[in-house]
């Protein structure tokens, strides 16, 4: 498949057919980290005004880096990371959420304290689903407000666990930002000032890249020999084609 071009989903015999079915299907009643749809009162009709496009990708894929192109054509931008972290901080009914879970210690001054936070789900997978399942269904919730607002052919939703959290099912297309697994590692070491073991512990809990990308209607590659400019380009004119 040629990088920034539209591609077929994958057989059942291309990747675990479960795993794959599990996420690709739509279903009536489907739930986000353990919390039914239906609780976040999102209306999926709303995909009526505009293209709402999702942008995917691994830790130290670079997704963050295409984002920003799109910007500069004049694309808005959700940066679902950054507005967790807001939420985290604003919402009051969350953060009554998340003290109750974790404890008081979840906040210092009014403020999240993030590596209490980390150091009590980075190696536990269920309390790690335990706080995604207090924190995706309001940042979810936020993301479809802010789309509600924006006026462009298409706006992007940037989210690294857009297929893990379900969330591809409100979007019209999803792009993949991909990259060699070793490079995301020194992007992301060099980041984030982290250990290779760190950034492999994350990229373990991730989906898989082979079958994110097999997902995405889109993708880029940014593997540092090809230009990243042509491919969003190139997508950027299909996508605004296909609002006409």
């Amino acid at each position: 498949m040629e990088p920034g071009t539209e591609q077929a989903c994958c057989s059942r015999e291309e990747i675990n057919a479960v795993t794959y079915h599990s996420i690709r299907a739509p279903r009536p009643d489907f739930f986000i980290f353990g919390v039914s749809a239906h609780l976040l009162d999102i209306d999926a009709s709303l995909n009526t005004i505009m293209l709402k496009i999702g942008l995917t990708g691994g830790i130290g894929s670079g997704k963050s880096t295409v984002a920003k192109v799109f910007e500069v054509l004049g694309i808005p931008v959700y940066y679902a990371d950054e507005a967790a972290k807001r939420i985290m901080n604003e919402n009051e009914a969350l953060k009554a959420q998340i003290i109750d879970a974790f404890g008081p210690e979840s906040y210092s001054g009014g403020t999240l304290n993030r590596a209490y936070l980390a150091s009590r789900v980075f190696t536990n997978k269920q309390q790690l689903e335990r706080l995604n399942a207090l924190v995706h269904p309001v940042t979810i919730a936020d993301s479809q407000q802010w789309m509600q607002r924006q006026t462009t052919p298409y706006a992007i939703k940037e989210a690294a666990l857009t297929f893990e959290s379900g969330t591809q099912r409100y979007l019209d297309y999803v792009i993949g930002v991909s990259a060699p697994v070793s490079l995301r590692i020194l992007r992301a070491t060099r980041r984030d000032n982290s250990t290779k073991e760190k950034v492999q512990a994350v990229i373990d809990r991730q989906l898989d890249e082979s079958i994110k990308m097999k997902l995405c209607d889109f993708v880029i590659a940014n593997n540092e020999q090809q230009a990243i400019l042509p491919q969003v380009m190139n997508i950027h004119q299909v996508l605004l084609e296909k609002t006409k």
